[in-house]
């Protein structure tokens, strides 16, 4: 770290033609004194969690032993990563037992929704939420919902035997009867972090896509007069960060134009680029670049729902999601383990996005805890139990390289727990949690 008596703001945005850009954590933000006694602002901590529904193909996802890490053919992917892995099995969640719709209302709530096709929806706060009112008023947005799955909050539709799809588009609720909807379109989340902030109006958004103009256009004589005055480490911290931004930017324009093609028997919104594969890796880097920005500490990220029909023909797997898992074929449960290695892999980018950005003394995966998993492992018959849970991030939240077994039915809600005291937040109790889970101690 480079000290100088020069302190930028630690909130420093640079506004202009309806923008603002917020930059991330420079060395030229930590007050000068502050850095000489090595007792510089504390990193700040994030948490994230990962969805991917219809469970896993256990037998393929299970390390062989308990203790050190092997990993399994199906995390095999994630190896260069596995000092900060930590796989746990056995966990269950009793109020997710039944459809789908009940699995994932009560993945982060731990309360078994209420049964109903109308709006008047229950459940319970979810973690991201209560994380969210404790660590998230410091920020501009207090935690981030992210969905690569269509997503529809207005409908009264049944996705299961009486309960509302609504239970399908969401992680989140903000109380027990406030779901919190899910943003699945890229140019909307990329206005709602850096654009149009002088106006929300959907004509006037319309219009600044059509202009085709960058966020960086609108600051450059901003940055050049910040750059002359930061030092060496900081114009390059400050170059690679803008360099992201333009990159977003730019794949948000392809994906845009492709969008306006005429394609058959296709209908996407703007902004949401061909392939899934495309799709997950530029709504992960939005989330990272709200990460480094401090636009937000919190978020949750629905990769794949409960009762998708998204199919994967591009790694062999031309069957719609859900009807697959339950089409009794010969050849399903070899389908399901090839789709968990793919939705790994593309987890596996943001992980390679968060530790390849300078974050303070280390990087933003170096500050970030975050949880991936499911709320069933079996989907053929729908168990709640022995579910796919992986812990991934930085050192100081738990000790990586493990596989850890608890016992049968321990309620996913006691890690949970754990986590959120891992992150400064302290409750006795979440759902239908009975103690935290100590042993993820270790650090």
């Amino acid at each position: 770290m480079i000290v100088t008596k020069k302190c930028l703001p630690r909130r420093t945005i640079l506004r202009g033609l309806g923008t603002a850009l917020a930059l991330p954590l420079l060395d030229g933000m930590v007050p000068a004194v502050a850095a000489l006694r090595r007792t510089a602002a504390r990193p700040v901590r994030r948490f994230g969690v990962v969805y991917s529904g219809h469970g896993a193909n256990m037998a393929r996802w299970t390390p062989a032993a308990e203790g050190v890490l092997d990993l399994s053919p199906t995390l095999q992917g994630l190896a260069p990563f596995r000092d900060r892995l930590l796989v746990i099995t056995g966990l269950g969640s009793k109020p997710g037992a039944g459809v789908h719709a009940q699995i994932q209302a009560a993945y982060l709530t731990g309360v078994s929704p209420k049964r109903t096709d109308g709006a008047d929806v229950a459940a319970g706060i979810s973690i991201d939420q209560i994380a969210a009112r404790a660590i998230g008023a410091g920020t501009q947005l207090p935690s981030l919902q992210l969905s690569v799955e269509p997503v529809d909050f207005t409908s009264g539709a049944t996705c299961a035997v009486g309960f509302s799809c609504i239970y399908n588009n969401t992680l989140s609720w903000r109380t027990p009867t406030t779901p919190v909807p899910m943003e699945n379109n890229p140019r909307a989340l990329f206005q709602r972090l850096f654009g149009a902030a002088d106006s929300t109006e959907p004509a006037a958004r319309l219009a600044d896509i059509r202009t085709d103009r960058s966020i960086l256009d609108s600051v450059t004589d901003k940055v050049s007069d910040l750059q002359r005055t930061l030092g060496t480490g900081d114009r390059t911290r400050l170059d690679g960060f803008l360099e992201s931004v333009r990159d977003v930017e730019r794949r948000l324009q392809i994906a845009e134009r492709q969008a306006y093609r005429e394609v058959p028997v296709v209908d996407r919104p703007a902004g949401v680029p061909a392939t899934l594969r495309e799709y997950t890796a530029l709504m992960f880097d939005l989330l990272a670049l709200a990460y480094q920005t401090d636009l937000t500490r919190i978020g949750t990220y629905l990769l794949i729902r409960e009762n998708s029909i998204r199919a994967a023909p591009e790694i062999g797997v031309p069957e719609p999601y859900h009807p697959l898992t339950h089409s009794g074929a010969a050849d399903w449960e070899e389908k399901h383990a090839k789709l968990n290695v793919y939705h790994l892999e593309l987890f596996r980018h943001f992980l390679e996005k968060l530790a390849s950005t300078p974050d303070g003394d280390g990087s933003l995966l170096d500050h970030t805890l975050l949880l991936y998993g499911s709320g069933m492992s079996r989907p053929d018959v729908h168990s709640p139990y022995n579910l796919p849970t992986l812990l991934v991030g930085g050192k100081t939240f738990f000790k990586g390289g493990r596989h850890l077994r608890v016992s049968d039915e321990t309620p996913l809600t006691n890690l949970q727990l754990t986590l959120l005291d891992r992150m400064g937040v302290h409750l006795d109790r979440l759902g239908d949690s009975t103690g935290e889970l100590n042993l993820l101690s270790g650090v």
